[in-house]
């Protein structure tokens, strides 16, 4: 057994000496951790009068530990947060921000809502643990109103106030402006355009009008309407179209009036000018794709071409043309899904793919088993249809080297594209995010929580979509059912 001994003021442990004061042991000069390690097991045994084995000289320093340094400023690095504030408190006083042991409070600007850690530390690994993203309160997009409109300061963003007006002739019953409130809701009630007392009008009869053989318009004439007011004999009538007397295009063209009195309420009418031409059935469009057709559109003669939405590819002829006997040529064409070529080994050669075409959905996840990760991709699966009526394509990036992989849908990444795609839009592996992209390859917004379907669309629908794929959405919406 080995012999028992008590440590001194003055005795040296790890090459550093020992001071004693009220019978506990301080040190002189930094130390190594492991010697750390003793001199604090030393400390507590000394202070509670126990003996301690003299096994010291066994313990064998490793290289690898880490040595802590709670003086040093920069331990991790400084902590920021984007359109919002940092508040942080060290140990070693105000005026540090990131020593050792340093604690952080993360709080946002007015207008925008915390996702992530509100409170975060350095830690030991030189690193904070955790992260924050401040992101942009909005309220819901403001229904129009009836023979009115709205103007926002700031769009749908906390603060922006939207101001009503009405068309002539109308003015507004209710509050004339509304303001989104820090919460996300709207200050006030949806207002109405209300018509007061509005002129008399009464427009001619429709008419139909036969083209002339090999002639695709037809000139039409009419007298125009009647008006009368109860108040006002002076009337401002105004026509809405085209003029009579002049060339008129084959189909319904809608001619409408509008009259006005001294106090701008407003009257209105319409009629319809027909004007028939020897013409084709209308050609539909493919599913996923447009037409754009030469002439009149289906009027003998006209060449229609086939074009698909981005994402498809055309599998057929590329135009049809209407004939005399008003059948089209050829056979109708499809749009099929455009071949994504996932072996490419570049970043670039695969964004180029995409360019104009598709926007692009990164999710990005440490590990197939994350919860966040396993949650979002049950609520893809489940939007996958609604994903790709907005032209919107998934891209995974799972695990970290060597394991780590890519994909979109079953077909695999090349590491080095994968590698590409985190450091050309900064995706962390250390947590679950998403980063959407717009078809110009722009990074449009981050998520770093799960996000639902509904959620991700409305954003998508909002701020993404132009107004012709909005329409078409809405000629498609119910495809997915």
């Amino acid at each position: 057994m080995k012999k028992k001994r008590r440590w001194h003021s003055g005795q040296t442990l790890c090459g550093h000496r020992l001071l004693d004061l009220n019978r506990s042991f301080i040190w002189v000069s930094n130390m190594p951790l492991s010697c750390f390690v003793a001199v604090f097991i030393l400390y507590f045994s000394a202070g509670s009068g126990t003996t301690v084995y003299d096994t010291y000289s066994d313990y064998v320093e490793e290289d690898h530990t880490p040595q802590l340094d709670y003086k040093n400023p920069h331990w991790c690095h400084s902590p920021s947060l984007t359109n919002g504030e940092v508040t942080c408190h060290s140990p070693r006083g105000g005026a540090y921000r990131s020593t050792l042991g340093t604690r952080c409070e993360m709080s946002c600007d007015r207008g925008y809502r915390l996702l992530g850690r509100s409170s975060i530390q350095c830690l030991a690994s030189r690193r904070w643990s955790g992260t924050a993203f401040c992101r942009r309160m909005r309220c819901h997009v403001l229904n129009l109103i009836p023979h009115g409109r709205y103007t926002c300061t700031q769009g749908f963003a906390v603060d922006s106030r939207c101001d009503f007006t009405c068309d002539p002739g109308y003015r507004i019953d209710g509050e004339h402006s509304r303001t989104c409130q820090h919460g996300g809701s709207w200050s006030g009630a949806q207002p109405v355009c209300a018509d007061t007392d509005p002129p008399k009008i009464k427009c001619p009869p429709s008419r139909l009008k036969v083209a002339e053989p090999g002639k695709l318009t037809a000139v039409v004439t009419w007298d125009p309407p009647a008006v009368k007011d109860t108040a006002d004999k002076s009337l401002d009538l105004i026509l809405v179209g085209q003029e009579p007397g002049t060339e008129f295009k084959e189909g319904a063209n809608i001619i409408r009036y509008k009259v006005y009195d001294l106090a701008r309420n407003r009257a209105a009418c319409k009629f319809i000018v027909r004007v028939e031409v020897r013409r084709c059935s209308v050609l539909p469009a493919p599913l996923y794709g447009y037409l754009t057709c030469s002439s009149d559109g289906n009027n003998y003669g006209a060449t229609c071409d086939y074009h698909c939405d981005g994402g498809y590819e055309l599998k057929g002829v590329s135009s049809r043309v209407c004939t005399f006997s008003r059948n089209w040529e050829g056979t109708p064409a499809e749009c099929v899904p455009m071949e994504i070529k996932s072996d490419v080994k570049t970043v670039s050669a695969l964004l180029d793919q995409f360019y104009e075409k598709r926007r692009l959905l990164i999710m990005s996840a440490p590990n197939i088993s994350d919860s966040d990760y396993q949650l979002q991709n049950i609520m893809i699966q489940k939007a996958d249809c609604g994903l790709d009526l907005r032209h919107v394509t998934l891209i995974e990036l799972l695990g970290s080297p060597p394991r780590e992989t890519g994909r979109i849908k079953e077909s695999l990444l090349n590491s080095e594209v994968i590698e590409g795609l985190r450091q050309v839009f900064r995706i962390s592996r250390s947590y679950f995010s998403m980063v959407l992209l717009d078809k110009l390859g722009m990074d449009r917004e981050r998520f770093i929580t799960p996000l639902a379907s509904e959620e991700l669309f409305s954003y998508i629908d909002s701020f993404l979509l132009d107004e012709e794929e909005r329409e078409r959405l809405e000629l498609h919406r119910d495809f997915c059912d």
